[in-house]
């Protein structure tokens, strides 16, 4: 434990002397320099979004309220819309990590990932959006969102998604936290199965009302980002899964929702069948200054582990919950956020319960220094953590 103290003074000396050597700034990555706003318009602190950054990027990254100026070549065809700059961002992340698991190790993990984003509207109705991880933990990763939305049809704000995307993506977005610590309900799979709600490719619809409420439907090949086979095939069987969701504003500072889930796979011949479905809330203060998150969890397989007709329905229930505070609200330098995570299977294998506390500081809108620390109950390990986190 002594060992465990000295490396904490260390990692929250380092970075104080980080912010103590930073600079405040302006940031005009990909969408800012499009409008030429600031990243906080949208986003604070980046990546995670506002309600204005979250509308912004369900009308197809478009502001109705505002046209970019010199956005579309004049090419003389109307029939063409050209952008004139390729809109291109980079996302570069890297981290000083100290974790107790087995041998007490400290590790550089820089860079953590590196990735390449573009997106933006192809005509006022179709736009599109996708990144690719040049690197991710060494690797490179390749594409992971990668779709085409087709924005406001049918006069209502009636969207559709075509291509990979996560299919938690309606419920809270895992590539807009703050945290190191992942949403462990939506990374789990069960036994052998395939299946859980990050990326996978599909179609979704999404239908917003003026009463407050949200639709949203989605069908998916349900085996996630598997390459094709040698028929060029993407989805390894005859079934399609289906998700689907509800939720509802409930004044200016609270939503509530739930959703469903329903799949099946096959493998050597044995089925398994799957459900999931749970709500989820969100509540805000105003001025922006305090978020809380919260999502449960219960899924079925009844088999899994595919061992044949005998085989037993294994349950698991998860849930998330993530508060985020802002003291000045998107003035804030300083971002205090906390995230806890519970999931119990009847596998005991997947039981896990964590609690991550963490901080950043804005040396620049688009330059972020954190510090991370979790305790996870299950396995007795806990992890520091050190890191920037750069966009532009």
């Amino acid at each position: 434990m002594h060992n465990l103290t000295r490396t904490v003074f260390t990692l929250l000396s380092a970075m104080l002397l980080l912010v103590l050597a930073s600079e405040p700034a302006q940031a005009i990555p990909a969408f800012a320099r499009k409008y030429r706003m600031s990243c906080k318009t949208c986003h604070y602190p980046f990546p995670r979004l506002k309600p204005y950054g979250d509308d912004f990027a369900g009308n197809g990254f478009n502001l109705p309220d505002q046209e970019a100026p010199r956005y579309y070549d004049d090419t003389g065809d109307d029939m063409l819309s050209l952008i004139r700059d390729f809109p291109v961002a980079v996302r570069l992340e890297g981290y000083l990590n100290y974790n107790d698991t087995g041998e007490k190790k400290s590790d550089i993990a820089s860079p953590y990932l590196l990735k390449l984003l573009s997106g933006g509207a192809i005509s006022d109705k179709i736009s599109y959006y996708f990144y690719f991880y040049m690197d991710e933990r060494g690797e490179v990763a390749g594409v992971e969102d990668a779709y085409v939305m087709f924005n406001n049809l049918l006069g209502a704000d009636f969207d559709i998604y075509l291509g990979q995307f996560q299919i938690s993506d309606p419920l809270f977005k895992r590539e807009l936290r703050l945290s190191y610590e992942d949403y462990q309900v939506y990374r789990l799979r069960v036994g052998d199965s395939q299946k859980n709600l990050t990326y996978d490719r599909g179609i979704m619809l999404t239908l917003g009302l003026e009463s407050g409420t949200d639709l949203i439907f989605e069908v998916i090949n349900g085996n996630g980002l598997s390459e094709a086979d040698s028929d060029r095939n993407f989805d390894n069987d005859k079934y399609k899964d289906f998700f689907g969701r509800i939720s509802q504003e409930m004044g200016d500072f609270f939503r509530i929702g739930a959703f469903g889930y329903s799949g099946r796979e096959r493998s050597g011949g044995i089925l398994n069948k799957v459900w999931m479905a749970g709500p989820d809330l969100t509540v805000s203060v105003p001025g922006d200054k305090f978020e809380l998150n919260f999502q449960y969890l219960f899924r079925s397989d009844d088999n899994p582990l595919f061992s044949g007709p005998a085989a037993t329905e294994i349950k698991t229930r998860g849930m998330l919950a993530e508060a985020v505070i802002l003291p000045r609200g998107d003035e804030s330098r300083v971002v205090l956020s906390g995230i806890a995570n519970w999931v119990n299977s009847d596998l005991d294998e997947h039981d896990y319960r964590s609690f991550s506390a963490h901080i950043s500081y804005l040396a620049r809108r688009n330059f972020r220094l954190a510090a991370e620390f979790t305790h996870e109950w299950e396995h007795k390990t806990n992890r520091l953590g050190l890191a920037f986190i750069t966009a532009f």
